[in-house]
């Protein structure tokens, strides 16, 4: 069956409408086009969202959790496309599984020129994944919805040159930056969230931050 759940169904409706912080407006001209895919299944553990865990080795977000995704080419004609080429070629996933419900307001990442545009995706005919760009994705993870909103694997985690940010440690992954703003935003907006206390504050780790200084 292809139709959403309703569940998802609902949550791509007000993701579609999710409104961007003054931080991550686009500025009116410039910035590199990009998408990432926002993968939700129906997992042995109930609903999913597909994850990658980046390289340590690699150019770009070196070791970062992250939703698959990449710039959009030319070819690609735009952010779906090139955010379902992106993952078939990062996890071996098949395209033809995926339902596509929305796109998300586009988000500008300053610190890389990218203007990303989230693509929310529904998962209708799941098919294995791996790291199929061992390069670049060091392993592949469906992440259980009830694990991203247990409070006991919430935090807010602060950067050592101040300011803050939701983060999720999840199946030995800590979840930060971009891909735990996003995540946070559809689960409240989608009304999947549960209390957790968001005055639970930790720094960064030193390592973790090494690794996003490189990419």
């Amino acid at each position: 069956m292809t139709d959403a759940p309703d569940w998802l169904a609902r949550l791509a409706a007000q993701a579609a409408r999710t409104s961007v912080p003054a931080g991550l407006r686009p500025p009116p001209r410039g910035g590199r086009a990009a998408a990432v895919l926002l993968l939700f299944g129906e997992g042995p553990l109930g609903p999913d969202v597909l994850l990658i865990q980046r390289s340590a080795l690699g150019r770009r977000h070196a070791g970062q959790p992250a939703f698959p995704g990449g710039g959009v080419d030319p070819e690609d004609g735009g952010p779906v496309a090139a955010a379902l080429r992106e993952a078939e070629e990062e996890t071996g996933l098949e395209p033809a599984g995926v339902r596509v419900l929305c796109t998300m307001p586009e988000l500008y990442l300053s610190h890389s020129d990218n203007r990303v545009t989230p693509v929310l995706g529904w998962w209708h005919t799941p098919s294995a994944v791996h790291a199929a760009s061992p390069a670049e994705v060091e392993s592949v993870e469906r992440v259980p919805v009830a694990e991203l909103v247990d409070q006991d694997n919430r935090i807010m985690l602060r950067h050592p040159r101040g300011g803050s940010g939701p983060a999720f440690r999840v199946r030995g992954m800590l979840v930060w930056g971009f891909t735990a703003m996003v995540l946070d935003a559809v689960l409240r907006e989608g009304g999947l969230e549960r209390p957790w206390d968001r005055d639970r504050v930790e720094e960064i780790p030193p390592d973790v931050l090494e690794l996003a200084a490189r990419g």
